[in-house]
């Protein structure tokens, strides 16, 4: 790989080979990064809660997988191999009748990157705290606020909610390297989301679209901006007692074109995944939940198998 302290005043031409030589993977390293923003599977994300409900977890992810580009480039091989290791913390409250749930997360993330380029094997490797992620969920129409005593009586609705995704440039970031844990922009993802129970059965489904601010630092001092990518996901499962359930995840997101200094790259997404997800009860206030997930379709970025285990202890207010 060339060195970036030698490359940071290529012209756009050469920096658009470089780019794609290493981007993709190193998008896919960072939690703030486009590709796992859209990756993100989460079942139930909008089921009721009761009010003064706190949720902390720890997680851990493994990605490892090929990584796709242009065909007209000279880049074969790829490879990447991410750990990510992720702090969380909610907590619900209601609002005029409605549950409201804010959410924070801290990663740390570690990855290996390798592939040839002209034939010539390079390899790279990046450890460092990732982009801090934020989100506000409120119900608008189901199950409204009641307290825990209350919550354990209700008979299960309809739930229709929505919500807003933050990521902050707080990761590490370095302008003179190609590869970065942060991605040096915000990122914002409105969305909206359907619940469904059918007895023990749920179904879940959610439409979002995620926005980006430009990197005004990108490799070099160039302007690094992104086309919305909007998101979809869809989850089924069964539910045999409280925090005993499995689903199946679905999720396809697309658009996500880059440009640099105005010249766009051929790094349009277009990508589907499934997997599966099992929440078990561990004790009394302590779960886990285990998850699996690979690319079915990929037309640039990382055809990814992804392996999470989170423990999760909660509280009541």
């Amino acid at each position: 790989m060339p060195h970036a302290s030698n490359d940071s005043n290529r012209t756009v031409p050469q920096l658009r080979c470089f780019r794609f030589a290493w981007l993709g993977p190193a998008l896919l390293c960072s939690m703030s990064a486009p590709s796992i923003y859209a990756q993100e599977m989460e079942p139930r994300a909008y089921s009721a809660v009761p009010v003064g409900t706190n949720f902390a977890v720890f997680d851990y992810a493994r990605s490892s997988g090929d990584v796709s580009f242009d065909p007209s480039l000279p880049i074969t091989n790829v490879q990447a191999h991410i750990n990510i290791f992720s702090l969380g913390y909610s907590h619900s409250f209601g609002v005029a009748g409605h549950i409201v749930s804010t959410a924070v997360s801290v990663p740390y993330a570690n990855a290996n990157v390798s592939g040839d380029v002209k034939g010539v094997f390079q390899q790279q490797f990046r450890s460092g705290p990732g982009d801090v992620h934020f989100r506000i969920a409120a119900n608008l129409l189901g199950d409204p606020a009641l307290s825990p005593e209350e919550f354990v009586r209700r008979a299960p609705s309809t739930i229709l909610g929505i919500s807003l995704s933050v990521v902050a440039p707080t990761g590490q970031y370095v302008p003179a390297r190609l590869i970065n844990i942060g991605a040096n922009h915000w990122a914002f993802k409105p969305e909206i989301g359907l619940s469904q129970p059918f007895g023990n059965w749920f179904m879940d489904a959610a439409a979002g679209v995620w926005l980006f601010t430009d990197n005004d630092d990108f490799f070099g001092g160039h302007r690094r901006s992104q086309d919305p990518m909007p998101a979809f996901q869809w989850h089924g499962g069964y539910t045999w007692r409280p925090g005993l359930w499995l689903a199946a995840d679905v999720t396809y997101f697309t658009g996500g074109r880059t440009h640099v200094n105005g010249v766009a790259d051929q790094d349009y997404q277009l990508s589907a995944r499934y997997g599966v997800t099992l929440s078990v009860p561990l004790a009394a206030k302590w779960s886990a939940k285990l998850a699996w997930s690979r690319g079915l379709v990929t037309r640039v970025g990382g055809n990814f198998q992804t392996i999470s285990i989170a423990l999760q202890y909660h509280w009541f207010n």
